[in-house]
């Protein structure tokens, strides 16, 4: 609820909660959070130490993006900290466990970027095999003059694996169906109100599929998830489509294989150390590489950004949050 204190003629009158901004976010965001709260922006080193020591006891709510996120140490100077209002549906640049033992909510963004997220998988899935953006290239270089490309792979009808079956899974997973593909997936425990095969493990899904998708959740929990071995799986005819986050990937052992060419190819959104992309990739013609942008539409980031503000108005009016993790 919005706190009240009293004015000079004794009635109650309501007072702004304060807000702390980490890095930059949306104008719309930032316009809505300093036109209803007390707008503080948390400054870089070395003032920020006497900035959290000065306000840091008054902030009751966080707004941050997946760039900069919270973690437990900033929690902590913010003592009465009750809400992170988090843009973006991915949340592992935050200490959700800390958050959950000090008490404080976190909340995120799901659903209203899950069809550009989709969307985008299947475009870089598609573009992979059909050698989409390599053919621009062939094109823009003069090579066409000199022959044809190669001969390319078809989608229509293949095996589609994907690892996550969560909103954006789901929704990767039903555009496909519209390309006639067999879908299986593998996921932390299976989906019972899905008609799609299960597999038990990562390994196995990868070696049943002609594509993989990754579209599960980030953080430690995942870090590494598509291994040497997974790769090795997937095998020389199989292609790698990640929209998830870079960390579930062994980004060394993809390299290799990509270069090695012990898988057909790659459409990467994401990367292990964003906005540094391994430069052994950007040779390779067998790698789509874009620069994490499966949400990055003006109507989703639009979407993304009010649900922020309804968090934290939602939280501020009613005591709740709308999206908590």
């Amino acid at each position: 609820m919005v706190p009240r204190h009293a004015s000079r003629h004794g009635e109650r009158l309501p007072m702004k909660p304060t807000v702390l901004q980490i890095g930059a976010l949306l104008p719309l965001v930032e316009k809505g959070i300093a036109e209803n709260y007390t707008l503080h922006r948390l400054p870089p080193a070395p003032d920020r130490d006497r900035f959290l020591a000065e306000h840091g006891a008054g902030i009751v709510a966080v707004a941050s993006s997946n760039r900069d996120g919270i973690r437990a140490e900033l929690m902590d100077a913010l003592p009465n900290l009750r809400i992170v209002t988090h843009f973006g549906v991915g949340y592992d640049t935050v200490d959700v466990e800390h958050a959950r033992r000090r008490g404080i909510v976190v909340t995120n963004t799901p659903d209203v970027l899950t069809d550009c997220v989709a969307d985008l998988a299947i475009a870089l899935m598609v573009d992979v095999a059909r050698g989409i953006t390599a053919g621009d290239r062939y094109v823009r270089q003069g090579r066409w003059l000199a022959g044809p490309m190669p001969l390319a792979r078809k989608v229509s009808g293949k095996r589609l694996g994907v690892l996550g079956l969560g909103r954006i899974g789901r929704a990767v997973a039903a555009r496909a169906e519209g390309f006639d593909m067999e879908i299986r997936y593998h996921n932390r425990r299976r989906v019972p109100e899905v008609a799609y095969a299960f597999e038990h493990t990562v390994a196995d899904l990868a070696r049943w599929s002609d594509f993989l998708v990754v579209a599960t959740a980030g953080g430690e929990a995942t870090r590494g998830l598509v291994s040497a071995g997974v790769l090795e799986a997937l095998g020389p005819e199989g292609f790698l489509i990640n929209i998830a986050r870079g960390s579930v990937v062994d980004e060394p052992a993809l390299v290799s294989a990509l270069q090695d060419r012990r898988i057909a190819g790659a459409a990467l959104d994401v990367f292990a150390d964003e906005p540094r992309v391994p430069e052994a990739l950007f040779a390779l013609d067998n790698v789509v590489l874009t620069p994490h942008i499966a949400s990055a539409t003006t109507d989703t980031r639009a979407a993304m950004g009010q649900l922020v503000l309804d968090n934290l108005a939602s939280w501020f009016q009613e005591g709740r949050a709308l999206t908590p993790v």
